[in-house]
């Protein structure tokens, strides 16, 4: 386990990792609190962990549902850069593993963002609480690979990612073709619900087992 200004890494390194997790976290949070508040509530003994950390504590200034600002574009380009330097550092760690990347939040958010910006893309994407940076007016990539698996999630009590936000995401996603599962919680505040940790344990154990995730609830 690591902390200060590095990432965060739990979980098995050797021959006993047989998936990765890549796990962003969100505004004014800390890679340790995504440990304690999210990571600690599965059991996946056979994932490794690497949880990366803003600089200054969030990935960009601006709110997610901002119109783009030459400000915010910048600051998020930056972000972009960190993640697929996380990414590609896992990878390299632990070649030939299956990686998903997830994140709440601000995390979840930049995690989308990655994904359509056309980067070296991971297995498969779970963004609890997310939505496209920006609005629909602005322009905005869209190169997800189709097929791709993606969980994404919200509430309806969030303050932070209204529905519209979460409908736009989910649109916009939808229509590249990417294999998509859309759960939007009623009374669900700004948090990871067990029915989301349930969820992410199931993508993880399925990509740990070689199979492609079924995006369906373990029962």
């Amino acid at each position: 386990m690591s902390s200060g200004s590095g990432p965060l890494r739990l979980g098995p390194r050797g021959p006993e990792a047989k998936a990765i997790c890549v796990f962003v976290h969100g505004r004014g949070q800390s890679p340790e609190e995504m440990q304690s508040h999210v990571l600690s509530r599965l059991s996946a003994s056979a994932v490794a962990f690497i949880l990366p950390r803003a600089p200054l504590g969030m990935w960009w200034e601006a709110r997610a549902v901002d119109p783009l600002t030459p400000v915010a574009r910048a600051q998020l380009s930056d972000a972009l850069d960190h993640l697929a330097a996380a990414v590609a550092a896992a990878r390299a760690e632990l070649p030939g593993l299956p990686l998903l990347l997830a994140g709440f939040s601000q995390g979840a958010c930049l995690s989308i963002e990655y994904l359509c910006a056309g980067l070296p893309p991971p297995d498969a994407l779970a963004a609890f609480t997310g939505c496209r940076v920006g609005v629909p007016a602005d322009e905005r990539s869209e190169a997800v690979p189709a097929r791709m698996p993606i969980y994404l999630s919200g509430g309806d009590a969030d303050p932070w990612i209204p529905v519209s936000a979460f409908a736009d995401a989910a649109q916009s996603l939808g229509r590249v073709g990417a294999s998509l599962r859309a759960d939007l919680f009623p009374g669900r505040g700004h948090e990871v619900s067990d029915a989301e940790i349930v969820m992410l344990g199931t993508i993880l154990d399925d990509l740990a087992a070689g199979r492609g995730p079924r995006m369906e609830a373990a029962r």
